[in-house]
């Protein structure tokens, strides 16, 4: 008993090492965060901290990982990149005017190699031949753009 009480780092790096190990076969991240918590809880016997300090000191790192780490790592591992397809991929792009645009007419505009109907967003707005405009958004087969500001020099 007294080899364990002066080498008690051992035993929270076998601990650390056997968590993580069952971590392997799990992966959800529970155990790897224990793991960080027993890591911690060594490094504290290698200071010569009391068992009880030990103890301490592992738990508040792993409710710590818990609480503050998990959390954003689950998230960003089980989320993927947002994906938009069909016509709302177009939303955001930039096109060009070919017949003008106003609120009591719909227009066309040459948005990603097609010819698409169009109209204004704001429908007060009437957008000349060959502006640029962007998609703010499509109903149906029908863009509604806003006119791209452009800088005069």
């Amino acid at each position: 008993m007294d080899w364990l009480g002066d080498n008690a780092w051992a035993a929270w790096l076998s601990v650390a090492a056997a968590l993580g190990v069952a971590e392997l076969f799990s992966l959800d991240l529970v155990l790897l965060m224990l793991a960080v918590g027993a890591m911690a809880g060594m490094v504290a016997g290698l200071l010569a901290a009391p068992v009880v300090v030990q103890v301490l000191v592992a738990a508040a790192a792993s409710i710590a990982m818990l609480t503050l780490v998990r959390p954003s790592m689950v998230k960003r591992l089980h989320g993927g990149p947002e994906l938009r397809l069909g016509h709302q991929e177009l939303v955001g792009r930039q096109a060009e005017v070919l017949q003008e645009l106003s609120g009591l007419t719909t227009g066309r505009i040459m948005l990603a190699g097609e010819e698409w109907s169009a109209k204004p967003y704001d429908e007060t707005l009437t957008i000349a031949p060959g502006e640029t405009v962007e998609v703010l958004q499509i109903r149906g087969a029908t863009a509604y753009v806003h006119p791209v500001p452009r800088l005069e020099s």
